[in-house]
């Protein structure tokens, strides 16, 4: 085989394995709905089966490419494109919503060797300017993917079943493994660091896995519960614990160095906020969209695709201003811009029209994210040696992940929260039913979903059906006022914290972050690209 067709099959297989983990860490939102129709579950089922697989992948997320430098890349990679498969199919047979989220908190550890392994596979297998135009393709085609993702995956939904998003992995793993066991040549790290920090990793799931438990569990069980404190309370000292083994440990996996450097140290604050308010707002546009207002899957997944092409289209030029310019204005700006087209969405209700009450808010908040997210990776590695650009780009993006795993947690429980206030207050002193007290509690677990009312008088029905809809819209807002103002925090920090560097006219963005980076998307895959130079081999992007 010519050297020139392996560099294209190494590259597509590459892409195919990268692209299954950024699609499943957001098409499934499309999916939630369904899944807790099937299975009978409620928003704390739903939020598990995201958050299960973004925990189990922020766990292994920064060794994923150290493993394959120790351990031969192909071989990592394989394993973890197999995982995936085996995790993909446990996925769409799981009977019930337990064994949904221990499969795909699984699918998240194969992810977790996929990303990186991906990266690292690229770097080994092109040099000098090939490199950089293999790691653009990688990006470009991620973000293509990306675009069409949540439209496609609710046309399987509504063609066949929600099952039929994990089904479809299984195929394309198949050929990848296929393509890597043809093209891809195996390649090492003989001066790697056989270190791993096991110890750190362990810490850092069960300080974030605590919290995140608790939150979630939080608005059915309440913070007296040993259910909940305990978790909580030992979450908290675990991710202390954590902090501190990391800044003794010879070989951390998190370097705290890092965040002596100010404009490091500002940029991950900014990141923290920024995707807190991008993937909190998605989880719970993509739930009211469907659950609240009646959209099919297909229907929520091409709501929300302006976003994406927003993204695609004016990520690259917005990194070429932000080159140009400094970073300071776009992210000051940026995220303030973002954070009121989510405040715009305040105005959504059951009866919203698409064009005039969430259109509008998508795109001011598309073009918010835009002039954000390339600038903002961008810095991160800037401001760090050229030695450390690798691990800072997996900082930049391990943040960008936690934020969204602590964001689904707390929105959830504010929103679940506000739900129960506001349907007791609609109903306080008014006499009800059994039948009617039944369907309240019922509608709790559920704060978007329509009330089940069936059983139920007309009169009674509708007294039920209008303080439901009342407390879904009610918290619906609230949710966006909270991430709204988590995005516009995010950009006066950076407006106030920031430095522009000086300019180097030899530092050149090849490739500006693209849609890999958007509302459907896991963020910080961008950052491989934002730079000529690519994350060195064995880190993560």
């Amino acid at each position: 085989m010519s050297d020139s067709r392996r560099g294209v099959l190494t590259l597509v297989a590459t892409i195919l394995g990268s692209t299954i983990v950024f699609l499943d860490a957001t098409v499934v939102n499309v999916a939630l709905p369904a899944i807790s129709d099937d299975l009978d579950t409620g928003l704390a089922d739903q939020q598990w089966v995201v958050e299960a697989y973004m925990l189990a992948l922020v766990a292994l997320l920064l060794v994923g490419g150290s493993l394959g430098d120790q351990f031969g890349r192909r071989r990592i990679f394989l394993i973890g494109l197999v995982g995936f498969g085996v995790t993909s199919a446990l996925c769409a047979i799981a009977p019930d919503s337990g064994t949904l989220i221990a499969a795909r908190a699984a699918q998240g550890l194969a992810g977790a060797l996929l990303v990186p392994g991906s990266l690292a596979i690229l770097a080994s297998t092109f040099e000098g300017p090939a490199r950089g135009k293999a790691v653009g393709t990688w990006t470009a085609w991620s973000g293509i993917a990306t675009v069409i993702g949540p439209a496609g995956g609710g046309a399987l939904i509504e063609a066949l079943s929600w099952r039929a998003i994990f089904w479809i992995n299984v195929p394309i793993i198949v050929f990848t493994i296929f393509l890597t066991l043809h093209a891809v040549e195996e390649s090492s790290d003989p001066e790697a660091d056989r270190a791993i920090d096991w110890v750190g990793i362990l810490l850092s799931a069960a300080g974030l896995g605590g919290p995140v438990f608790a939150l979630i569990e939080q608005p059915t069980k309440g913070w007296g519960d040993p259910m909940v404190f305990v978790p909580m309370v030992a979450g908290v000292l675990l991710f202390i614990a954590f902090v501190v083994w990391e800044a003794r440990s010879r070989h951390p996996m998190l370097d705290l160095s890092l965040f002596r450097i100010r404009n490091f140290s500002v940029t991950n604050v900014e990141t923290l906020l920024v995707y807190a308010g991008l993937y909190g707002s998605f989880f719970f546009i993509t739930l009211f969209l469907q659950e609240s207002i009646g959209y099919s899957p297909l229907g929520a997944g091409l709501a929300t695709t302006p976003v994406s092409v927003i993204l695609f289209v004016l990520s690259p030029r917005f990194g070429r201003i932000a080159t140009d310019t400094g970073p300071r204005v776009p992210m000051c700006v940026g995220p303030i811009v973002g954070g009121i087209g989510l405040l715009l969405l305040m105005r959504a209700d059951v009866g919203a029209s698409y064009l005039t009450d969430i259109l509008p808010g998508l795109i001011v908040f598309g073009l918010g994210l835009s002039a954000t997210v390339a600038p903002l990776t961008a810095t991160a590695l800037d401001s760090v040696q050229e030695r450390h650009v690798g691990i800072a780009s997996g900082i930049n993006n391990g943040v960008s992940r936690v934020a969204g795993l602590l964001a689904i947690a707390v929105l959830g429980a504010v929103i679940a929260g506000s739900f129960d206030s506001k349907i007791d207050e609609r109903l306080a002193g008014q006499r009800l039913s059994p039948q009617a007290a039944s369907s309240v509690e019922k509608a709790k677990q559920k704060p978007f979903g329509a009330a089940n009312t069936g059983r139920l008088d007309q009169a009674e029905a509708e007294r039920v059906d209008a303080a439901a809809t009342d407390a879904s819209e009610g918290s619906f807002q609230l949710g966006m006022v909270l991430a709204g103002a988590l995005m516009v925090v995010g950009g006066v920090i950076a407006g106030i914290g920031l430095r522009n560097p000086e300019r180097r006219e030899a530092r050149e963005v090849t490739r500006a972050a693209t849609a890999a980076d958007c509302g459907h998307c896991p963020p910080g895959e961008e950052g491989a690209a934002a730079r000529r130079e690519p994350a060195p081999v064995g880190e993560t992007p």
